[in-house]
């Protein structure tokens, strides 16, 4: 295995330090919200995880973009690293949003506009995953990946404009002066602080996944290479 690059080792060290003082913020610096109290903290966490969620599915579809225009293998494996670790963080994102919404709407779910996107568009990439498993050429693999994720990315728009599209209870904070939505808040200037560092930190944390997620395809595109000529 080839030794890690030095930027890489630097993202590495920058993700666990960034992390360790976003979670400081988030519990010692933002202040308690006055209405939910405790409970709220969860936010900078929850919209963090979307925010680097909806960045891989975008990442991906120009990945596959890139792909179609020059038939480079290296697009097809950032398209799928982007793809399997924005998955994570939006697993994340829906489990935290269900533990904020219990005290803030009474239920863990309801199929309001917002949720039931991000439910689809879920599960939208989890069936791409189940798909290439089926393909065994990588050219034609790689393909279908990229129309894929290019018609796939739809969806994250979608889903981020639900709540200003549609009737719905989720709170809208970007953009918007209003709290008025049900479990909505206005941010002081310490909370816009610890929303915007928890934001940075897990862009950074969602680039050092990349970049390990894109070495570890390079080695398994090697291996499956090197099985292609014992086989011929």
């Amino acid at each position: 295995m080839e030794p890690q690059p030095v930027g890489l080792k630097v993202l590495n060290i920058a993700s666990a330090v960034l992390l360790a003082a976003a979670t400081y913020l988030v519990f010692f610096y933002a202040p308690m919200e006055a209405v939910m109290g405790q409970v709220q903290r969860i936010f900078y966490f929850h919209v963090a995880n979307a925010w680097v969620g909806m960045l891989g599915f975008l990442a991906a579809a120009i990945a596959g973009i890139a792909y179609l225009r020059m038939h480079d293998l290296k697009w097809d494996i950032l398209e799928q690293a982007s793809v399997e670790i924005s998955l994570v963080f939006f697993i994340i994102t829906i489990v935290t949003g269900s533990i904020w919404a219990y005290p803030a709407w009474g239920t863990w779910w309801t199929w309001d506009p917002r949720l039931t996107t991000a439910a689809i568009l879920e599960m939208i990439y989890i069936a791409y995953l189940l798909l290439r498993q089926g393909i065994e050429d990588s050219e034609r693999r790689a393909r279908f990946g990229a129309v894929y994720t290019l018609i796939g990315g739809l969806s994250v728009p979608i889903t981020f404009m639900s709540i200003r599209l549609f009737r719905t209870i989720h709170p809208a904070l970007i953009g918007t002066a209003s709290a008025a939505a049900q479990g909505g808040f206005d941010m002081n200037p310490r909370m816009l602080v610890t929303f915007l560092f928890g934001l940075l930190t897990f862009s950074v944390i969602f680039a050092s996944l990349l970049w390990h997620r894109i070495r570890l395809g390079r080695m398994a595109e090697k291996v499956e290479q090197m099985k292609l000529e014992i086989m011929q």
